[in-house]
């Protein structure tokens, strides 16, 4: 039996990610890009239940679908599940005037991949990735918030990373707790 996962995102990298470490455990990982309905919750794993439920009945078929967000202590979690959101708007230079004069610049994202599949609820695996925020922009790859953010462990930001470097510093917590369910259940 082929053992197969619909990815809902256009984003390369999640879909990169999830094929690093589904496909040598003998899945195959495809993707579509869907506009799925984004409710507005206050944590980033009842965002992902949300749309991979939806997504799920819509496609007919199991799917994967990931939510994250850029957690900022000083600031009380901000942006957190309005990260899409504050990119858009004041983006990283809006998010450094915010942090002017703050000492503590420890933060966090977190991802929250929730699995669905046709008649089931979702189920959602979360992971964190431990770092803090620079206090200027810095690096050439990337996007966004891997200007100005700074790994646990590193002294640069991801911006400083080439692709295939930089993801080796995202938690992939959530995808092997996603692989650990689907081997205990057989999917």
């Amino acid at each position: 039996m082929e053992k197969k996962i619909t990815y809902v995102t256009g984003n390369w990298a999640k879909i990169d990610s999830a094929k690093q470490i589904l496909e040598p455990l003998g899945y195959t990982v495809d993707n579509i890009k869907l506009e799925t309905p984004e409710i507005q919750a206050n944590d980033v794993t009842e965002v992902a239940k949300y749309s991979a439920k939806w997504a799920c009945e819509y496609l007919g078929k199991a799917v994967l679908k990931n939510d994250s967000g850029l957690f900022v202590n000083a600031l009380k979690g901000f942006p957190g599940v309005y990260t899409h959101y504050v990119d858009e708007t004041i983006g990283e230079d809006g998010l450094l005037k915010l942090m002017e004069g703050l000492k503590d610049r420890t933060a966090y994202f977190k991802e929250a991949i929730a699995y669905c599949e046709p008649g089931k609820e979702p189920i959602v695996f979360e992971g964190i990735t431990k770092g803090k925020i620079d206090t200027k922009k810095s690096g050439r790859y990337g996007w966004s918030w891997d200007f100005v953010f700074i790994p646990e462990g590193e002294e640069k930001t991801l911006g400083c990373f080439p692709d295939e470097e930089r993801w080796q510093f995202w938690s992939l917590d959530s995808y092997k707790r996603l692989v650990e369910y689907l081997e205990k259940n057989k999917v």
